[in-house]
């Protein structure tokens, strides 16, 4: 029988502890990461370049389920808290669904343009196909909360995603959904063709 291996005994406080750059929050990790390029300028094309596929690396499903999630999560408080007079303001009762459900998709369109200021069209279809496909989606649902008051806002948001991105490009080389792609919003085909058409 082999003897048994000794194991030294850990001296106490030296098990490891996280790193403190796990602990940043997101706007010092920003902050950070300024510093570092500055400091360290020959990165700053790796962190550019890997910048770039991370804005870019975008899944129409997951941007269409986001958009969904944004949405229905509006609730009728929020609708009551907006409305009227409050901090900054008084808001109109008519007024106020149409302007929360345009911040909760603003983030989305936000998306849609880093990904066309970068020149990304991969990521810049996916990102607009996600958005037309999440708004789709939530037609009719919540109609007892937020989205009940503003029925029209899922069509011209869409709209609005496919007519920037319909406004990118040159000449007759201009960047659109796929072809076909009407098959997936089947009640919209005829709006997201004339949309295909107009140039933003």
């Amino acid at each position: 029988m082999g003897r048994a291996v000794k194991r030294k005994a850990r001296p106490r406080g030296s098990r490891s502890r996280p790193s403190a750059v796990d602990k940043l929050r997101p706007a010092e990790a920003a902050e950070l990461l300024r510093a570092l390029l500055t400091r360290h300028p020959e990165l700053s094309v790796d962190a550019a370049s890997m910048a770039q596929a991370m804005i870019t690396r975008v899944s129409a499903e997951d941007v269409a389920a986001a958009v969904e999630e944004a949405i229905l999560a509006l609730d009728i408080d929020a609708l009551g808290a907006r409305a009227g007079e409050h901090a900054d303001g008084y808001t109109e009762p008519a007024e106020a669904p149409w302007e929360l459900l345009q911040e909760a998709i603003d983030p989305f369109v936000e998306d849609l343009r880093r990904c066309i200021a970068l020149g990304s069209e991969a990521a810049a279809l996916e990102t607009c196909r996600g958005i037309v496909v999440g708004l789709y989606r939530i037609r009719g649902k919540n109609a007892e909360a937020v989205l009940g008051w503003a029925e029209d806002l899922p069509a011209e948001a869409a709209a609005q995603a496919v007519s920037m991105l319909r406004a990118t490009g040159r000449g007759s080389r201009r960047w659109s959904l796929p072809s076909g792609f009407e098959a997936e919003v089947p009640d919209w085909s005829s709006r997201v063709a004339r949309w295909q058409r107009e140039r933003g």
